[in-house]
């Protein structure tokens, strides 16, 4: 990947958008799986409870850092439209293009997040 899309901020945004979109689609198909979980003895014998007890924690801490993604996606697209993109939100010095080549998402420079 070349660095010429950083010149580009209509592709920053599609891939913004892109994965926003990708992620809200998820968590709206997985609400089934972090639904309470139905405790009718009748239905469902105890270790078969505790394993939808499992799988519902699982899906409930999936879908928090999912959100949690969205929420940096959408604090970027506002960095973008607000002609800041590229500069750390910490020290303000221009984060390195294949840092953000990576994670279009990323808020800071190597040097602010490892300390």
């Amino acid at each position: 990947m070349t660095q010429d899309w950083l010149a580009d901020d209509t592709e920053i945004e599609r891939r913004l958008r892109s994965r926003l979109w990708e992620l809200e689609r998820l968590s709206q198909d997985s609400g089934e799986s972090r639904a309470a979980v139905e405790l009718d003895q009748t239905r469902v014998g105890r270790l078969s409870r505790m394993d939808a007890l499992q799988g519902q924690a699982m899906a409930q801490a999936t879908e928090a850092r999912r959100q949690q993604e969205i929420r940096r996606l959408e604090a970027a697209l506002q960095r973008l439209a607000d002609g800041e993109y590229g500069a750390c939100t910490v020290c303000g010095e221009e984060i390195a293009p294949k840092r953000l080549g990576l994670d279009p998402a990323t808020p800071s420079c190597v040097d602010c997040a490892a300390g």
